[in-house]
């Protein structure tokens, strides 16, 4: 590529940069995408238990049940409201409540006695991500308090294994340290195809698209230019997201070289940015790109390890998936922003997600080279 190329290049990049300078909804989007909705997806809907509210029916009044009672306290549950039998389903159908708790009559005697009374516990299910986490905390705070009474009135059998449990990455298990990562990861890949997707079809829509045909220009390098220019607006937006968003407002601890994981973010950006601009040859309005980029963005978010591990996916899928940039871009990003990775360990991405590049652009540059010919 010659010294006039790469004048081109440059020329008509500053060119698309003026472009989106002058479009106010693709900038507010940008602005949304790396700011309230990186932190919207952190924080907004938590998996950890907190202020869950609970009902207790105490049919005992031991000091057993009382343990238990005081037992559950805040963050993970309100304070525990004192019910009878006949006002326990009510509230429950009314919504007041998520769990009910009926410690039956004599608890405590025939707990002290070597019996296995029953407690019952009524989760409410349609309070799907409380009634998950709620009911395996119950039952282990009732298990706690239980063996902990009992100990002070008999001998019981201690195991002689004691299992430590050692968290690493996320000792706290705090969702926002995954969802807020994830989030910039998904909004690189979804805005990276939007702007390189709507400034080709602006191009098309007001009639310029013309004017650089009798340009001495090639399609490759009106292509590059829209890659270089998209991807930077894309990487510094996400730069400035992980450090002022995740960093500074959400108190995310980022373990690994933010520049090492900026020049894995360029190849991906290389990728879907080049994904983009096929699927605006492809589609011939906004309207249909929009429809293109809903099924394309939804499997690429939902199959590529962020949302879920791939190991928990059909065999099928996971190697399918090994198609899409995004699978190679979570992986990498998980391993230097969580685990402080180095290249020594994400050089398979890095070189998957090259090699992907290429073939995505190759492929757009084909289709673009045909586009622009039928309308010649």
């Amino acid at each position: 590529m010659d010294r006039r190329s790469l004048a081109n290049i440059y020329r008509l990049g500053i060119k698309e940069l003026w472009s989106l300078y002058r479009d106010p909804v693709m900038l507010i989007l940008i602005a949304y995408t790396f700011t309230v909705s990186v932190y919207t997806a952190a924080t907004a809907m938590p998996e950890t238990l907190h202020s869950a509210p609970i009902a207790i029916v105490d049919e005992d009044g031991s000091a057993l049940s009382e343990r238990i009672v005081t037992a559950f306290y805040p963050p993970r549950f309100a304070k525990p409201a004192l019910v009878t039998v006949a006002e326990m389903d009510p509230g429950m159908d009314a919504g007041r409540y998520t769990f009910g708790l009926d410690i039956p009559p004599h608890f405590q005697r025939d707990v002290l006695a070597g019996r296995a009374p029953a407690i019952q516990l009524n989760v409410d299910a349609t309070r799907m991500s409380q009634a998950f986490s709620g009911s395996g905390y119950v039952q282990q705070i009732v298990t706690g308090e239980v063996d902990e009474f009992v100990r002070r009135y008999r001998t019981t059998t201690i195991l002689p294994v004691d299992l430590a449990v050692r968290v690493r990455f996320n000792p706290a298990l705090e969702k926002s340290w995954f969802g807020g990562l994830m989030e910039i990861i998904n909004n690189v890949t979804m805005l990276s195809i939007v702007l390189t997707g709507a400034a080709l079809l602006r191009e098309r829509e007001h009639g310029t698209i013309e004017h650089l045909l009798v340009m001495p220009v090639t399609p490759t390098e009106i292509m590059l230019a829209k890659l270089w220019s998209m991807a930077l607006v894309v990487l510094v937006a996400a730069a400035c997201s992980l450090l002022f968003v995740v960093q500074k407002l959400l108190h995310v601890p980022i373990e690994g070289s933010i520049a090492l994981f900026l020049t894995g973010a360029t190849l991906c950006l290389f990728a879907t940015c080049s994904m983009g601009i096929f699927m605006a040859t492809v589609a011939r309005t906004m309207p249909q790109f929009g429809l293109l980029l809903i099924l394309t963005l939804l499997p690429l978010q939902m199959l590529s390890g962020g949302m879920t591990p791939r190991e928990s996916m059909p065999k099928i899928v996971q190697d399918l998936m090994l198609a899409a940039p995004t699978t190679h871009f979570v992986e990498l990003g998980q391993a230097i922003l969580y685990r402080g990775a180095g290249i020594d360990v994400v050089w398979k991405p890095f070189l998957c997600l090259l090699v992907i590049g290429c073939v995505l652009f190759a492929m757009a540059q084909r289709r673009f080279r045909k586009t622009l010919g039928q309308m010649g």
